[in-house]
């Protein structure tokens, strides 16, 4: 079976600002990342890994350069377009959890799969079956603020790919935890994408964390090397 690539970069530039108050992210910056791989990207802060994580999510467009997902070239997409693909085949982990406060464990995974299109039903069971392999069968029905912080992590983790994206783009997942929570949270985080077959992107400055990974893009003076 020939599979496309999940997410490839061709030439990413990005400049911030014109003349001679342009501040240039990166340049002529190219990644490819095949179904069920998953890449750790490290870098020192303000490299740029925010925004490239930014730019493949189709968050931002870049100032030069193609962003294709899953062989759909998304740079000339209109907004709508873009907002339709990023909807449907992208999921999004950030450093916090962002969770609805107002919202059960579960709720907070079904609401995405309802927004969707799915079946409560379906979502529902959906929802159980990701919380349960992330260890929160007993926190189904507790809400954020009663869940610890590795715990609401991991309903992120979860909520974050209730849709079955082809691409998880992660922004420092454990940065907000203490490293013993931080740990059991990279673990879980890792094996559930590799059980989900997904592609990812996951950006960190957890050297050990990276090196689980397929393999390791470093960011640095605007460019994008194996590490």
């Amino acid at each position: 079976m020939n599979l496309k690539p999940t997410l490839e970069l061709h030439g990413i530039a990005r400049v911030y600002g014109e003349g001679e108050q342009a501040l240039e992210i990166f340049r002529n910056l190219s990644l490819t990342i095949n179904p069920g791989e998953i890449v750790g990207m490290i870098g020192p802060s303000g490299a740029g890994k925010s925004s490239l994580l930014h730019i493949a999510g189709l968050l931002e467009k870049p100032t030069a350069g193609e962003v294709v997902i899953a062989g759909q070239n998304c740079s000339e997409m209109d907004d709508k377009t873009r907002t339709a693909v990023r909807r449907i085949g992208i999921g999004f982990v950030y450093q916090f959890h962002h969770l609805l406060p107002e919202f059960s464990a579960l709720e907070n995974v079904v609401m995405p799969q309802l927004i969707a299109g799915a079946g409560k039903a379906a979502a529902e069971k959906r929802g159980r079956d990701l919380l349960g392999r992330m260890k929160l069968s007993h926190r189904l029905e507790h809400r954020p603020a009663e869940l610890s912080g590795g715990e609401q992590q991991r309903v992120a983790i979860a909520r974050a790919i209730a849709n079955r994206p082809l691409l998880l783009l992660a922004d420092e997942p454990t940065g907000n935890l203490d490293p013993p929570t931080g740990e059991m949270v990279h673990q879980e985080f890792v094996r559930l994408i590799r059980e989900e077959g997904l592609a990812a992107l996951v950006a960190t400055h957890n050297i050990e964390f990276a090196q689980r990974m397929s393999r390791v893009v470093r960011l640095s003076n605007g460019a994008l090397v194996e590490d």
